[in-house]
């Protein structure tokens, strides 16, 4: 009988994680945020979001160039502008060229948490499929843990497309770092915003080009995606 009854209550634990292992939902998870982002001066304050990351959230394109207005955090405080026009909203953005997550969680604590996000976001998939994945997982684990220790909400992106890889083929080695981040999304109930089959689709429909200022920079029209991804976690 108590081989049956720990047998049940180990069902039980899995069951209860399962339910438990799924990421945050729009409708709650950044709640408070959406409802200090419709306040009216003198009650309003200021929104800060925090993009932490690599080139593609820093704004690289082609030969270098930085197109910071056009690059997706920038996309975004746009969006929200038209959607809440009483909102002071700084877009903070803490993302290095190059960078990937291993690095990128050593800037973490002196140079990202000072900024007191009220939403931060975390963008290295294209850059971690270069470094052991057990490693990635670590630092992006760092990461969010600190983060929400300071209870900040954070939301986890998927890649945008590096032309080398055929993004639509499931055995293409960005494929385990995305599944990786989805898998991190529900074990700690953040937010996820996924952009990756969005630019699957395009890639099968043969239009990834069309959306690619770089071989592994999006365009405007890339950066697009991205941000209409982030959006929906600020609908009212």
């Amino acid at each position: 009988m108590l081989r049956i009854a720990l047998g049940l209550l180990g069902c039980l634990n899995w069951l209860t994680a399962s339910v438990h292992a799924q990421p945050a939902t729009a409708a709650t998870y950044v709640a408070g945020v959406k409802k200090e982002l419709t306040a009216v001066w003198p009650q309003n304050r200021t929104i800060n979001l925090v993009f932490h990351g690599h080139s593609v959230p820093a704004g690289y394109w082609h030969d270098h160039e930085v197109h910071t207005l056009e690059s997706y955090p920038n996309l975004v405080l746009e969006r929200l502008k038209k959607q809440y026009p009483y909102a002071v909203i700084n877009v903070i953005v803490t993302a290095i060229g190059g960078e990937n997550s291993i690095k990128g969680q050593t800037r973490f604590e002196p140079e990202v948490l000072p900024h007191k996000a009220d939403v931060l976001f975390i963008d290295y998939a294209l850059n971690d499929r270069f470094s052991d994945i057990g490693k990635v997982r670590e630092a992006w684990e760092t990461m969010i843990q600190a983060a929400q220790a300071r209870q900040i909400p954070v939301i986890l992106l998927t890649p945008s497309p590096d032309q080398r890889i055929d993004i639509a083929d499931p055995s293409n080695p960005l494929e385990p770092y995305v599944q990786q981040i989805r898998q991190l999304a529900g074990q700690y109930h953040t937010g996820l915003a996924d952009p990756y089959p969005v630019f699957q689709q395009l890639t099968k429909a043969g239009k990834q080009k069309e959306y690619m200022s770089h071989v592994n920079h999006p365009n405007k029209a890339g950066h697009e995606v991205i941000a209409a991804e982030i959006m929906k976690w600020f609908i009212p």
